[in-house]
């Protein structure tokens, strides 16, 4: 899925090479974990559903609960599903001690932990609007104890 607001971040830094995840630029990550937060058709489907998202652990359990009327629109479940990944690595990024944003040389981004570990959020979103599986809350419980 191609994200135009991230053109820039996607731009390989000169002093880096080769990384598995290409670095962002000093104080790009700042900005960068500002726009993939947005996330506004998941936040619109859970304002509709009473749910509020307020970047929390807790919200995720929330998420969880919704009942799937998306999964009805073959168009929007996608959409949902990037949204819902951003979301859940914007949580890791706010709430998990030394997470951060990063992308593969694709441009795709991932949330690398302090282990090195890089979680393919869009991905874990994907699976969660078009299945419910993994649970999001379920992915962070995975992730915040390693």
């Amino acid at each position: 899925m191609h994200f135009p607001f991230l053109d820039n971040w996607r731009k390989p830094h000169p002093d880096a090479e080769g990384a598995a995840a290409a670095e962002g630029l000093p104080g790009e990550q700042e900005s960068a974990a500002q726009l993939l937060s947005e996330c506004e058709l998941l936040r619109e489907h859970a304002r509709a559903a009473g749910v509020g998202l307020d970047d929390s652990v807790e919200s995720l359990a929330a998420l969880d609960q919704l009942l799937p009327h998306w999964r009805e629109d073959p168009e929007v479940t996608p959409w949902l599903g990037t949204d819902a990944g951003l979301y859940l690595g914007t949580v890791m990024v706010r709430t998990v001690p030394g997470a951060r944003w990063a992308r593969w040389p694709d441009g795709q981004p991932v949330v690398r932990l302090p282990s090195g570990r890089e979680v393919d959020v869009l991905a874990e979103g994907g699976a969660w609007a078009e299945t419910g599986s993994p649970e999001l809350s379920q992915v962070y419980a995975e992730v915040s104890e390693a």
